[in-house]
C-alpha cells in the first residue's frame, strides 16, 4: 500500500500559527508525508505562505475542523444550525486554498465535555430531529465540496465526547442517510478501540466510506506502546482496499504523577523527533508488508 502518513499538529500548540512553520522540516525528516492542521480561525494564519511553507518541505495537508455549539448542525436553534452549516463552506474554502483534499472531524457539532455540555437523556423525536438536522446540513454541504474537490469525512468519537456519533456502524448508516461522494467517514481508533466490538471488523464495515484514517493508540501514546492489534487493523484496510490519508496523533504520556491531565495537548518535554521517527516507520512498514501479502 501507498498510503500516505502525516503528523497531526494539534497537540503541538493552539492556535498553530507562522512561528511554528520550522516543525513543517522536522516532520518531514521524520519520514511524514503530510501535516494535519486545525481549520485556522480568521487571522490565525495566511493562507497563501502556509501552503507556500508546505510545499516547500514537500508536505500535503488534512484538515480538522473546530465546531462547537455555536456552529453546531443538530443543534436545536435553527441559526446555530445554519452557522454550522457555514462553517462547513467556511472549511471547504479554506481547503481549497491550502490544497488539501479532506477535512475531518465531528462536522455534526454537539461536542460533550469540551463544550462543558454533560450527557442527558434525549428523546426519540428529539433523536430523529437531530438526525434529519445533520443529514440535511451535509447534504447542503455536500455539492460546495464536490466543486472544490474536497471530502468533508464524518468523525464518530467516544461516548464523553459527542452524544451524536460514537461508533462505526453508526457513521456508515449517517453515510448511507447522505449519499453523497463528498461525504465520507474519518476513522480513529482511539475512539474505536472504546465505541466499536472489534476495530477490525469496524474498518471492514466502513468500506467505501473511509475518507481519512488516524492510527493512534488506545493511550494516545507512541504506535506499537499500546494494545491496539496494529496488525488485525491494517490488514482489514489492505481488505477494503484503502490508499488514503493515514495520520498519527500522538499526547506525551511522559510524566505519570497523579493529578496530572492527560486529556491535554502539552508540549514537549524533551526532544521526541527519534520516537515521531519510529512511529512513522512502525505503521508505514505495517501497511507496506500487509497491503502487499497477496
Amino acid at each position: 500500500m501507498t498510503n500516505p502518513i502525516g503528523i497531526i499538529s494539534m497537540q503541538h500548540q493552539r492556535p498553530f500559527t507562522e512561528r511554528d512553520f520550522a516543525q513543517f522540516a522536522r516532520w518531514r525528516e521524520a519520514g511524514f508525508d503530510f501535516v494535519e492542521l486545525l481549520v485556522p480561525e480568521p487571522g490565525e494564519l495566511d493562507l497563501a505562505a502556509t501552503r507556500k511553507a508546505l510545499d516547500g518541505q514537500g508536505l500535503g495537508v488534512v484538515l480538522a475542523a473546530r465546531v462547537n455549539l455555536d456552529r453546531n448542525l443538530c443543534s436545536g436553534d435553527a441559526g446555530k444550525r445554519q452557522a454550522g452549516r457555514d462553517y462547513l463552506r467556511t472549511c471547504v474554502d479554506v481547503a481549497h486554498a491550502l490544497g488539501a483534499r479532506t477535512v475531518g472531524g465531528p462536522l455534526y457539532g454537539n461536542p460533550l465535555v469540551f463544550a462543558g455540555r454533560a450527557p442527558h437523556p434525549v428523546d426519540e423525536s428529539l433523536r430523529q430531529r437531530r438526525v434529519d438536522w445533520c443529514v440535511e446540513g451535509l447534504r447542503e454541504a455536500a455539492p460546495h465540496a464536490a466543486a472544490a474537490g474536497v471530502v468533508l469525512g464524518v468523525e464518530p468519537l467516544n461516548r464523553f465526547e459527542t452524544d451524536t456519533l460514537n461508533t462505526t456502524r453508526q457513521g456508515v448508516a449517517l453515510m448511507r442517510l447522505v449519499g453523497h461522494t463528498s461525504i465520507g467517514l474519518v476513522l480513529d481508533t482511539f475512539h474505536m478501540n472504546m465505541e466499536d466490538d472489534d476495530i477490525a471488523d469496524a474498518i471492514r464495515a466502513a468500506a467505501g466510506h473511509i475518507a481519512h484514517f488516524q492510527a493512534n493508540e488506545n493511550h494516545r501514546g507512541y504506535l506499537g506502546t499500546g494494545h491496539v492489534d496494529w496488525t488485525a487493523a491494517v490488514r482489514a484496510l489492505a481488505d477494503v482496499g484503502y490508499q488514503g490519508t493515514v495520520s498519527l496523533e500522538p499526547f506525551r504520556r511522559n510524566d505519570e504523577r497523579i493529578g496530572i491531565p492527560f486529556a491535554q495537548w502539552k508540549p514537549p518535554a524533551r526532544e521526541e523527533q527519534a520516537e515521531l521517527a519510529a512511529s512513522c516507520a512502525f505503521i508505514k512498514n505495517l501497511l507496506h508488508l500487509n497491503g502487499t501479502r497477496r
